[in-house]
């Protein structure tokens, strides 16, 4: 295929977009590495959520995630580069990895081999759906011929307005992370709580304690009505482990809220790594 003039997107396996949004757009996705037992998988390409959780149950040791190396990004870029002439770059928040870094330091290693080609990387200062729905509408820019200032404003834009939030099963995997204090995931076990957080601006903030699964799928579409009222909203409820809650939780946010577009995904593995499984959530904005 000879190079055409075209803006082509990058991104990493946290996006947690449907395989199929992946391949209508042609995104590229740069796998994390997850490692089990000192053996290392590919994010998304090596081990299936579905595996990814059976190994979970029987672990010994937790697993552990590292992000792409600069040299991930840069073979990315030079296979994009033989038939785009622009390439934007959709990062998870730099808060929670270093794929921003990394994605910039290819950049900078791009610039000398291949300075034809030109490269922006975008911290989309989120994760899972909430970042994908800024590559997505990003992808559609860029489907649609829009130059790579244009295709960014896009991202940006839906940067600004997109909201992810997330009822877990347990804190205990974000406080070994680090992420949350353990005080929290102490808490919350002994007092049988299912806590409602949220990923604002890289941070992961609590938002409402509710004691059963019902009350969370409630309580997580009510958070929706009251920050887009009767706003037209786009939708994606995300899940680790949780498919039965999903669909639920699909119905009901089909009947409550007046959904634009309405989709249903899982966490990818190294997602899954940091939350545990029974995670059940929502990214969303209002607005075209």
């Amino acid at each position: 295929m000879g190079k055409v003039d075209r803006v082509s997107i990058a991104t990493d396996s946290t996006v947690c977009l449907p395989e199929a949004l992946v391949k209508r757009y042609a995104i590229q996705v740069v796998p994390l590495d997850l490692v089990f037992d000192g053996k290392v998988y590919r994010d998304g390409v090596d081990i299936s959520p579905e595996d990814f959780y059976q190994l979970l149950q029987q672990a010994r040791k937790l697993p552990t995630t590292s992000p792409a190396s600069p040299g991930d990004y840069l073979k990315v870029y030079q296979e994009l580069s033989q038939w785009a002439d622009s390439i934007l770059c959709i990062t998870v928040s730099s808060k929670v990895s270093a794929m921003f870094d990394s994605a910039q330091a290819a950049k900078e290693a791009a610039a000398e081999i291949m300075p034809q080609t030109t490269i922006q990387v975008l911290d989309s200062n989120t994760a899972a759906m909430a970042q994908g729905f800024v590559v997505l509408r990003a992808a559609e820019a860029a489907a649609q011929g829009q130059g790579l200032e244009q295709v960014a404003q896009v991202a940006q834009d839906i940067m600004g307005r997109v909201r992810l939030i997330a009822s877990l099963g347990t804190l205990y995997y974000l406080a070994k992370g680090g992420r949350v204090p353990k005080v929290y995931a102490w808490a919350s076990s002994l007092l049988k709580i299912k806590p409602i957080v949220q990923l604002f601006q890289g941070e992961v903030g609590l938002v409402a304690k509710v004691r059963t699964s019902p009350r969370a799928r409630e309580r997580l579409v009510e958070i929706v009505r009251q920050r887009v009222a009767e706003d037209p909203v786009h939708v994606a409820i995300f899940h680790a482990h949780a498919a039965e809650e999903a669909e639920e939780l699909k119905r009901q946010v089909s009947s409550r809220l007046q959904c634009v577009e309405l989709y249903v995904t899982q966490f990818t593995p190294v997602m899954g790594a940091h939350t545990g499984p029974g995670v059940l959530g929502l990214a969303f904005y209002s607005g075209d």
